[in-house]
């Protein structure tokens, strides 16, 4: 079957195919002898601004007629109407210009032909009558004024598709239930083909209203689906993206409804339906993998972009990558030299001072609204600049058949950087496939060996020319792809994403940051929806098209950074039916990670055995701690009761009242001899170990002690109450008597009870945790609020730094626990689990968590995944605490248990 060579990228932008004719056409001067002879027979397909011949014959030309250039269209007169068929089944066409297109089937700009001439279409099973009042409608409204003419179309269009409901015939299965039907339209790169959408039980399916698709229904399995995106289609959220798995017979398609609530009523359809199983693409869950090391610079990239509503069906929403390199002369490119690279916390336009200064001079002279820069970063044109020698047919239709004049194209990649660091109109970025090693650089070979003319200097436009350090388009995208995951790039890519997704983008921010654009460029500058005047409209619409969109701001807080000398963990092959093979993967990306820390981290674990469990405490278990040099574990319960336990004989060894009310918390001190225990009594109690008696108590709060912390470095205890405050202490190591008038250096007042306490390892910060959700930040060198973190919902069960201070783990009663990065202060990951998250501990990497239904849940931090969730304890698990080097795990119960766990990793 031949390829049918019409589509709607031939046509207008946002013109509508409606239906085509079987037709021969034949030349005016005919006679009907030699009819026979010169009849080209194809296909006549009516639009809403043109009539299209697409003949059989893959060498002649297509024939566009635009409407609005048509003299006269009837049903033909002449004087061998008759003879040439009885029913003088033949539509006439005077018009005074028309188009040729893919003249000899060779991809080539259009040739307009200005001259007077007739076209003559015999139809071969329609007839005249059916079709022809419809065409000369169309030639009506193409010959009003431009808001008359949209607004006839439209009502056209309206009482067409109106008419239309989606075929059952083509359901796949007899026994489908339809959940839902509506009209949208498919979206592809310059085009807007309308349908009728039909969600079932089973399958989404999109019927297209004309048949320019190769099929005539599409059809998608619902357990196909991986992933569905909320999208804004020219600024208006309207789109909805749909991903399937890669042997699906349909693995992508972008939809646009007519309203959001449309949108939205699809997008919730579909998430109901129970063989729909998504793949967890959480923001934050991408945000701490990028930071990790598991996702590369360039996945993160695109996965940012995506969220920001950027995809590659959508030029006005074109995915933007930064330009990372700036040396395009040298022979040799150093990837090892801060030089080659460019200022990625500026904006293309403020990387040189002088233009900048120009541009703002200019800006402070404009009358409101203000911008810096005229031109955008990524628009429809730049993206097809790039991308004319692998799309030579989208620009094409984006400039009404004619390629770009031959010095204005892109012809070099040299020339393109010294524009857009010297001129005053150019500040584009740069698309994916100049990074993408996959696609090997093919948008820079002339591969349909296109004739794109000549430049001024008579050198003949053909592959683009690269850098002296590039040996070939495939070298050129690999060392820029090498750049963009340095880690000099890693180290900075923060800032060039603040610019472009983050708090950056509008605002003071983006005015301090030199980062303003015309005002067009921003969602929410204008409301489509409630522009009546078609005109005026479609004149917006189309300078938003033509200029470009910022990307949907993802990010208010400054953009957390990576962590550098960890390379990206490149995926692997296989059909992951192995779990070893995950394990392995796991434990060799936390050697990477450990291979960067100075601190001590755990022991790559997935599971933990229970080797020895102990039942006797009388009450709760309110606090466990392990012992520095593993021979013993500590506990103290709601009982008043502190018990110790032998690791080696998996006994208990002591048990000691301490106070006539509930213990809350026990600390080991790094002596291995003296503990300090908080008590509901106001008290905070020493006591030592080695000769077993309590050495001192002091009443520490005007409340119950509800919880402590121990600075090592300074030699510091914090302890938090139901008084509302947080006291800092010093001058208590080595059992020393605790003097209130001498030893307290710091008290900070609260709203709430204090639930948990947490401190740094360099005594730098503190971290306090209350009743009412709240998490504070204090520095405990300032004694001051170092910055309020995102609440819970609920109270604040647990909290707790990394070894390295830069990352917080904090838990609740709202079921959730949250990370985030102290440097930026973002919550860069948050997961709400089945049950209240009690305890928490975590090496930066591996965070053990307690739930109030009685589990114990392992996650690796590093890749963002759930290794376990393993039955522990009857009741909440209260208590978790584990040795430095992640070989010995303990938890605590309001079953009255202590259980001493063994890691594992599960084989």
């Amino acid at each position: 079957m031949e390829k049918d060579r019409f589509s709607l990228l031939l046509l207008e932008p946002a013109e509508i195919y409606f239906e085509d004719f079987s037709a021969f056409l034949f030349p005016l001067d005919v006679n009907k002898h030699d009819f026979e002879k010169k009849k080209q027979i194809g296909r006549l397909k009516m639009c809403s601004k043109s009539i299209v011949f697409d003949p059989k014959d893959m060498e002649k030309p297509l024939i566009k007629i635009p409407l609005k250039e048509c003299m006269k269209i009837s049903q033909w007169d002449g004087e061998l109407a008759t003879k040439i068929t009885p029913k003088n089944n033949v539509v006439a066409v005077d018009c005074k210009q028309y188009v040729e297109m893919l003249a000899g089937n060779v991809l080539a700009p259009y040739s307009f032909v200005a001259e007077k001439h007739s076209f003559l279409f015999l139809l071969n099973y329609a007839h005249v009558a059916d079709c022809l009042p419809q065409i000369c409608q169309l030639h009506r409204a193409a010959t009003l004024p431009a808001a008359e003419q949209n607004s006839m179309i439209a009502a056209i269009v309206y009482s067409r598709q109106n008419r239309v409901s989606f075929d059952t015939l083509w359901l796949e299965d007899l026994y489908e239930k339809v959940i839902l039907e509506t009209q949208g339209s498919k979206i592809t790169p310059l085009v807007v083909n309308p349908g009728r959408i039909l969600l079932t039980s089973s399958r989404l399916y999109f019927q297209p209203y004309n048949n320019v698709e190769s099929y005539p229904v599409l059809k998608i399995r619902l357990p196909d689906i991986k992933r569905i995106v909320q999208r804004r289609f020219l600024l208006r959220q309207v789109g909805l993206e749909i991903y399937c798995e890669s042997n699906s017979q349909v693995t992508h398609l972008y939809l646009s409804l007519k309203s959001e609530a449309e949108r939205d009523a699809l997008y919730q359809g579909l998430l109901d339906q129970p063989s729909v199983h998504l793949e967890n693409t959480e923001q934050e869950m991408m945000t701490l993998q990028w930071q990790n090391g598991v996702l590369s610079n360039y996945d993160y990239l695109l996965y940012l972009n995506s969220m920001a509503d950027r995809t590659f069906s959508d030029l006005t929403q074109y995915p933007v990558f930064p330009w990372v390199i700036q040396d395009y002369s040298s022979l040799k490119l150093n990837l090892d030299d801060s030089k080659s690279y460019r200022d990625l916390s500026k904006p293309i336009g403020a990387l040189n001072e002088v233009r900048l200064a120009r541009l703002k001079e200019r800006c402070e002279e404009m009358s409101p609204p203000k911008f810096l820069y005229g031109s955008h970063y990524s628009a429809p044109g730049f993206v097809l600049f790039y991308l004319v020698r692998k799309y030579p047919h989208y620009m094409l239709c984006l400039q009404n058949g004619r390629f770009d004049h031959p010095d204005r194209m892109f012809n070099s990649v040299p020339d393109v950087w010294k524009n857009v660091m010297t001129n005053m109109s150019d500040f584009k970025e740069v698309i994916p496939a100049f990074y993408d090693t996959e696609g090997v650089g093919d948008f820079l070979v002339n591969t349909y060996g296109i004739n794109f003319g000549y430049r001024h200097d008579g050198t003949k436009n053909g592959d683009v020319q690269l850098p002296p350090w590039a040996t070939g388009p495939q070298d050129f995208v690999k060392k820029l792809r090498d750049a963009l995951e340095s880690d000099h790039v890693s180290n900075m890519l923060h800032h060039w994403i603040d610019l472009i997704f983050g708090y950056k983008q509008t605002g003071s921010e983006a005015k301090k940051a030199d980062n303003l654009f015309y005002y067009l460029c921003y969602e929410g500058a204008v409301d489509l929806d409630s522009i009546h005047d078609l005109n005026q409209r479609h004149a917006l619409e189309v300078q938003i098209m033509e200029f470009g969109q910022i990307p949907k701001q993802i990010f208010t807080l400054p953009h957390p950074q990576r962590r550098t000398g960890i390379p990206a963990l490149m995926p692997t092959g296989g059909d992951g039916s192995a779990a070893s093979s995950e394990m392995d993967e796991r434990s060799t990306l936390q050697e990477r990670v450990h291979s960067v820390s100075c601190f001590p981290v755990w022991h790559s674990f997935s599971t933990l055995k229970n080797i020895a469990p102990f039942q006797t405490h009388k009450e709760a278990v309110t606090a466990v701690a392990v012992a520095g040099n593993k021979q013993f574990v500590v506990s103290v319960g709601q009982d008043s009761l502190l018990k110790m336990y032998s690791i080696s004989e998996k006994r208990q060894v002591r048990s000691v009242t301490l106070s006539s009310m509930a213990l809350s918390s026990c600390i080991i001190m790094p002596d291995d001899k003296s503990l300090i225990i908080g008590s509901w009594d106001n008290n905070i109690i020493l006591y030592n170990m080695e000769f077993g008696r309590e050495m001192d108590s002091v009443r520490g709060h005007e409340d119950a002690v509800s919880c402590l912390a121990w600075g090592n470095k300074n030699q510091i205890l914090v302890s938090g109450s139901w008084d509302c405050s947080v006291r800092v202490w010093q001058g208590m190591a080595e059992g020393r008597r605790i003097k209130p008038s001498s030893s307290l250096i710091a008290q900070f007042d609260h709203d709430a009870h204090i639930s948990c306490l947490s401190v740094t390892r360099d005594n730098k910060l503190l971290v306090s945790g209350t009743q009412d959700g709240d998490l504070i930040l204090w520095s405990l060198e300032t004694q001051s609020v170092n910055q309020q973190l995102p609440r819970h919902n609920d109270t604040v069960y647990a909290a707790s730094f990394s070894p390295d201070g830069n990352k917080l783990v904090s838990c609740g009663k709202d079921k959730a626990f949250k990370v985030f990065d102290l440097a930026s202060g973002m919550q860069v990951y948050t997961k709400t689990l089945d049950e209240e998250l009690r305890c928490l501990c975590w090496d930066g990497l591996t965070l053990i968590l307690g739930g109030s239904c009685g589990s114990l849940y392992i996650w690796d931090l590093v890749q963002v995944k759930l290794l376990k969730q393993l039955p522990a304890h009857v009741g909440a698990v209260t208590a978790v605490a584990v040795s430095d080097d992640g070989t010995l795990v303990v938890s605590g119960g309001e079953d009255r248990c202590v259980i001493i766990w063994e890691p594992s990793s599960e084989s």
